[in-house]
């Protein structure tokens, strides 16, 4: 009996309706629709091309001035479901669209009351536009909106309204790269240029904040770690031959990184935070490197370079020197002894004769002058290896204070940015 009303029901309302104009009893009279979404999922954020894909649960409702019948004359009757095709249904849909594709919701039915109250309930997946701003990557948060509104009828014909200060988040899946912080929505009056008559609309503003973790985990704390080892490249001995190619390599890693980097992001005016370290990190790595390559030409300076000048002797390796702890082996911090002047050796006098001696014995080797010319030469080219020897370790122990020196400069300034840059994450 029950299934017979309703067929009845259904032939007498549907008898003479059209769904082709807007169900009103007077023409002149604004439909109010009531507006109601619920955020059941983040699909996907495409940074690079900023689309937003969500999958929404849309509710709408609005009274249809002809489908209203008398419950006790159907046997109690007061709410039927049918296809939602067959109804009039609002021309609302999302401004902000970024898919050419017809929505999927068309097919569900719609609940229809006895006193013309039309809900239809429908989900939806919406790829709308949203503008990403990544100069704060990943400790980044979006604002994305969705304008709803009808297309054709404007606010003297249909009036949209929302139900509720916000979207419903009750049935939301958690995201695993987006944390929501939750979905306002704010009705809007707005007057276009082509059209004199107002159009309201619904904006959902959602916000997002990006769950930084396993960013921080495979970009920046690689960056960090590399970039705290670039400095100990000072640290190497000279003798070793790795000084230069550890920074190359260096450098090459963190380029890798950042091209991993870019092929994320969106090309913007904006750099993100991680592509600034990652920029300030490669510079500081390209200096230490043209440091290290002038540091090693001082190390290995040959017999015939020139003395170390003297306010380098007093600045460098003796105050710098106490103050960084290079000294020689042996010898305490702090107390390292001065460096000796490099005494000129004095060329031997050939045309001298041989020292007069106390002996007058003929055969006596005082009286042998080619031997003493001899060992005159020997002499004097032991002081001149001495010498160059002595200028030669003064270029070392230069440089290992150059080394020492740039070594904290470096830590310090890499040590510095890291710490500037993971304080974002707390």
């Amino acid at each position: 009996a029950e299934g017979r009303l309703a067929h009845k029901l259904f032939r007498d309302l549907f008898a003479n309706y059209t769904s082709a104009l807007r169900p009103v009893a007077d023409t002149d009279q604004a439909l109010n629709v009531t507006l109601e979404v619920t955020l059941s999922q983040i699909i996907d954020m495409d940074e690079r091309n900023q689309v937003l894909t969500l999958y929404l649960w849309i509710r709408q409702e609005w009274t249809d001035a002809y489908l209203r019948w008398d419950p006790d004359a159907y046997g109690g009757l007061d709410a039927i479901r049918i296809p939602s095709s067959l109804v009039w249904r609002p021309d609302i849909i999302l401004y902000n669209k970024a898919d050419a594709q017809a929505p999927a919701s068309a097919s569900t039915n719609v609940v229809l009351r006895h006193d013309g109250a039309v809900r239809w309930d429908a989900p939806a997946i919406t790829r709308s536009s949203c503008r990403v701003d990544v100069s704060a990557f990943p400790f980044d948060a979006q604002r994305c909106g969705l304008t709803f509104g009808s297309w054709t009828h404007g606010g003297h014909q249909l009036d949209v309204q929302t139900r509720g200060a916000a979207a419903s988040l009750a049935d939301f899946v958690e995201n695993v790269e987006w944390r929501v912080l939750g979905m306002p929505a704010r009705r809007r009056v707005l007057t276009y240029g082509c059209c004199s008559e107002p159009y309201p609309d619904v904006t959902f503003t959602l916000l997002l904040r990006r769950r930084a973790a396993a960013y921080v985990c495979n970009l920046l704390l690689p960056c960090v770690l590399i970039s705290l080892l670039a400095p100990l490249a000072f640290h190497l001995p000279a003798d070793s031959g790795e000084k230069v190619s550890l920074g190359v390599t260096v450098l090459l890693a963190l380029t890798v990184f950042q091209l991993l980097l870019a092929e994320s992001m969106p090309p913007a005016e904006s750099v993100p935070l991680i592509g600034k370290y990652y920029m300030a990190t490669m510079t500081m790595v390209t200096f230490s490197t043209a440091l290290t390559i002038l540091i090693m030409n001082l190390h290995y300076c040959g017999p015939s370079a020139r003395p170390v000048p003297a306010w380098a002797r007093t600045l460098l390796l003796g105050r710098l020197a106490r103050g960084l702890c290079v000294r020689e082996r042996g010898e305490p911090c702090g107390q390292s002894r001065p460096p000796e002047s490099s005494p000129s050796p004095q060329p031997p006098d050939r045309e001298a004769g041989p020292p007069a001696g106390p002996c007058h014995e003929p055969r006596c080797l005082c009286h042998q002058e080619a031997l003493l010319r001899h060992v005159a030469t020997i002499t004097n080219t032991f002081h001149r290896h001495r010498a160059a020897q002595r200028c030669h370790e003064e270029w070392k122990r230069l440089a290992r204070v150059m080394d020492r020196f740039f070594l904290g400069i470096f830590f310090s300034m890499a040590l510095v940015m890291s710490l500037l840059v993971l304080v974002q994450a707390l």
